[in-house]
Parts: C-alpha cells; sequence; structure tokens
C-alpha cells in the first residue's frame, strides 16, 4: 500500500500530459506501421516513466528514522529479538515501514575473511557433502519485517521482530535500516 501526496500526482500529471501529447503526434502519422509503433513507444515509455517517478517521489518525500534500538539474545529459544522506534520524520504519511536486519558472522565484519568463509558446495560437492551430514552456514542473514502502517507526520510508533539465530554465530556485526514506502 502506497500512499500517495502531492508531488505523487503532480509528477503523475506531467506524464499524463506527456502520454497525451504522444498519441496525439502518434495519431497525425499516415503511414500505419508508423503510428503503431509510436503509440507502443509511448505507452511504454509512460508506464516505465510513472512506475519509476513512484519511487523517485517516495525516496525524496517520505522519511524515517530508526532509534533506541535494542536487541536481545534468548538462548533458551535460539531466537534473537529486536526492538525500536520508527518516526516518520516526513512531511507526508508513509503507508509501510520497512525495517532490515543483516547479521554478519565474525571474519566478514572485522576484515578477518578466509577462502572457506565463502565456499559453498555445488554439484558434486553437495551431493557428497549432504550424504557426510555437513552442511552449509550460511555468513550472513537478512531480514525484512514491516514494523508500522500508516504513519502520520511526526508520529512514531514502537516495534518488536524476532527470528531464528544461528547458534555457530560468534561475535556477529549487525546493520540495520527502515525506509517507508
Amino acid at each position: 500500500m502506497i500512499l500517495f501526496n502531492i508531488w505523487h500526482y503532480l509528477v503523475l500529471g506531467v506524464i499524463l500530459l506527456i502520454f497525451i501529447g504522444g498519441v496525439a503526434a502518434s495519431l497525425q502519422q499516415k503511414d500505419d506501421k508508423m503510428k503503431y509503433s509510436m503509440l507502443f513507444s509511448t505507452a511504454l515509455i509512460s508506464a516505465f516513466l510513472a512506475v519509476f517517478s513512484v519511487f523517485v517521489v517516495d525516496k525524496y518525500t517520505k522519511k524515517v528514522t530508526l532509534s533506541k534500538m535494542q536487541n536481545k539474545r534468548l538462548l533458551s529459544t535460539e531466537k534473537i529479538i529486536y526492538t525500536g522506534i520508527v518516526t516518520n520524520v516526513g512531511n507526508y504519511p508513509i503507508g509501510k515501514v520497512t525495517f532490515d536486519i543483516k547479521l554478519v558472522n565474525k571474519g566478514h565484519a572485522t576484515g578477518n575473511v578466509k577462502g572457506g568463509n565463502f565456499y559453498k558446495p555445488n554439484g558434486i560437492m553437495s551431493f557428497f557433502s549432504s550424504g557426510l551430514g555437513m552442511s552449509n552456514k550460511p555468513q550472513t542473514i537478512e531480514k525484512e519485517f514491516i514494523v508500522a502502517k500508516n504513519l502520520k507526520p511526526g508520529e512514531s510508533k514502537r516495534f518488536r521482530v524476532y527470528f531464528d539465530y544461528p547458534p555457530y554465530f560468534s561475535s556477529t556485526a549487525q546493520f540495520a535500516k527502515v525506509w517507508g514506502h
């Protein structure tokens, strides 16, 4: 659910005028091949501009900040809980606020990277390693959560998310970000 603001309508109005101008110019053509190719091109370019402009306007008008983020690891259930507050610091309402958390295991974040950390068996190696009880252990985990809906300008909302924490992770680096759409 994307909430449109005045900038969305303004940009889409300009694109609609471009589309109408392109259709009018193509209908004036005498050659049918040229007429249909111009209609197709005008429709394709207008659709591309409309979709692209929605994302650009969202990026510059819907601003969210993340504050008071904390995490707590539950060893009994091997889960990790993230809590925090998201705030709409822009001037327009936001339909959904997405929280993205990326966990990177020791070695990748500190610069101590060895070739074995990135190796993933494939093909014939995966056939033999799965039979030996060896499994592929990802060193990076990234999760996305929708933590708020219909956030008005200046409004804040607390959130809590949790997911399974790999027991083989140690000295984990975390990277969190939020955005609105």
